[in-house]
């Protein structure tokens, strides 16, 4: 591990110094303290690394960053040597104006390993932030835990879940990881609410490829078993990668600009040019009128949104559903959309647990939700029954049904079975429902209700594939025209594809001030 040179201590200053010669004294000190090494800065700029320092100076606005435990170090006879600051850098600041507190670890000492005294100095930022109801940002790059204090390593690490899963729901817990966090590390940045990677930079896992190699005999390269583009797509661990470390840090300012500072604080919201009365009279393009035609449902929500900006989440992982944040009116919202491109847009297990995970978040921090349903059903398949669809997509239903914020549903197009009902429908508890002219809700399509009501009819029929067509007709007409669900209130208008911006932003208004109603417990039993 690269090692920083050590800070010297300062030397004794005769009595008979002024004051001035103690703060001239000072002032050397920390900037030792505060440049490092400069052997060590290169080396961690030739891995197109930034510095912790440099990190933190990318997300927090300039100059509002306050420093703590800057001559922090390991206690006396302690098997390490003595590094100021401990290879953690931990403090306030702002982003955008609004208070933040933030950790970075420091590769160059010790390779950002986490010893007794690094781990009291996280300890102590994230009690802080918790009191201060303030957003907590983790920049990691960490060879993990100090192998030469043993277990006091091993408990620092403890102490941090048990923070995060103090703050979970109370502050927004953002981790960045930029280098490699590694074995127990690795579970931190799963606890908290968003997780950050950069291409070619972060590695993330449990075991090494080392480990691995020994125990299972495969051959496999850090970027392979736990590099950005394996998270972002397979594990489904990265909410967000990006090319570059300021890029990143860039987007978790803007992240941030998106949510609250706490659980009993509303988002912020913001002036906007994109007039909300604007209507969106292209979407009748974009969506087609067939149910079987694809479209990539982005298109949608960049039209309906302001200024056709929005942050998706998980953009790469369970890509047959978008969740992503937003602003309508200024005000901050959470979108969840069918993808139809994707798989037309069926719910599966890994899409079910994005959206419930979402779907909490924003309840937890008073984002309200807007959901876009255009969806054939859950996935079909052995593998998804064997491998738990029943109880992933209960966590889907779960998160609605237990969510309080104000909730919007919009049927673009198809709603069929379970997944129309899990999609926000009004029957679990969507405040306000609209759909679309082109709307079908049903048990399931025409054709398949057909063929299963007729089955021995059809068989019977001289022409069955005339008298099918026939049935088709009849049961769309009778039981899946666009008005059927309205005319039973379980739609509250059938609208205008031209005026669902509008309509959105005027349900929202009218549920600005919702509140939850809900007898007092000590917690649920989600799915597993």
């Amino acid at each position: 591990m690269s090692q920083q040179a050590s800070t010297p201590a300062p030397e004794p200053v005769r009595h008979a110094a002024t004051t001035r010669d103690h703060v001239r004294r000072l002032h050397e000190v920390r900037r030792r303290a505060t440049v490092g090494d400069e052997l060590a800065t290169e080396r961690q700029h030739a891995k197109g690394k930034l510095t912790a320092r440099q990190r933190l100076q990318h997300l927090l606005d300039e100059g509002s960053f306050t420093e703590f435990d800057l001559f922090r170090r390991p206690a006396p006879g302690s098997p390490v040597p003595e590094y100021c600051t401990d290879g953690v850098v931990t403090g306030a600041g702002t982003v955008h104006g609004r208070r933040v507190f933030a950790y970075a670890q420091d590769f160059r000492i010790l390779g950002g390993s986490l010893g007794e005294a690094h781990a009291a100095k996280i300890h102590k930022v994230m009690d802080l932030a918790i009191a201060a109801g303030a957003p907590l940002v983790a920049l990691l790059d960490s060879g993990g835990a100090r192998i030469q204090e043993g277990v006091t390593a091993l408990a620092g690490y403890g102490g941090i879940f048990r923070r995060n899963v103090r703050a979970s729901g109370v502050i927004p817990q953002i981790s960045v990881v930029l280098g490699p966090c590694a074995g127990g590390a690795a579970y931190s940045p799963a606890l908290t609410d968003f997780t950050f990677l950069v291409r070619n930079v972060s590695h993330m896992f449990v075991t090494g490829p080392d480990v691995i190699k020994t125990v299972t005999g495969e051959s496999v390269t850090h970027e392979e078993l736990g590099g950005a583009e394996v998270h972002a797509a397979t594990s489904g661990v990265a909410t967000f990668v990006a090319d570059d470390e300021e890029t990143c840090l860039e987007d978790v300012r803007h992240l941030i600009s998106l949510l609250p500072s706490n659980s009993h604080d509303l988002p912020p919201s913001y002036e906007t040019d994109d007039p909300p009365a604007r209507r969106c009279p292209r979407l009748a393009d974009i969506v087609p009128a067939n149910p079987k035609v694809p479209y990539d449902v982005r298109e949608v929500i960049a039209e309906i949104v302001d200024d056709a900006e929005f942050m998706e989440v998980h953009e790469h992982w369970a890509e047959n559903i978008v969740c992503a944040l937003a602003r309508m009116g200024g005000r901050t919202v959470g979108i969840l959309a069918n993808q139809p491109v994707v798989r037309a847009g069926v719910l599966d297990i890994d899409t079910s647990q994005k959206a419930a995970r979402f779907v909490q978040m924003c309840d937890a921090f008073s984002i309200p939700l807007v959901t876009f349903v255009d969806v054939p059903g859950f996935l079909p398949g052995v593998d998804q029954e064997h491998d738990g669809i029943i109880r992933h997509g209960a966590k889907l239903l779960y998160a609605y049904c237990n969510a309080t914020v104000p909730r919007i549903q919009v049927i673009l197009r198809k709603a069929y079975g379970g997944a129309y009902i899990a999609m926000d429908s009004r029957s679990i508890g969507a405040d306000l429902s609209f759909a679309w002219p082109i709307n079908e809700i049903a048990v399931m399509g025409a054709e398949a209700a057909v063929g299963v009501i007729y089955r021995k009819e059809l068989a019977a029929a001289g022409d069955p594939e005339q008298r099918r067509t026939q049935l088709i007709t009849e049961y769309t007409e009778e039981l899946m025209h666009p008005y059927y669900a309205s005319e039973r209130g379980l739609v509250d208008d059938v609208i205008d594809p031209a005026d669902t911006r509008v309509m959105i932003i005027r349900a929202l208004e009218l549920l600005s001030d919702k509140r939850p109603d809900l007898m007092p417990r000590k917690h649920g039993n989600p799915p597993t």
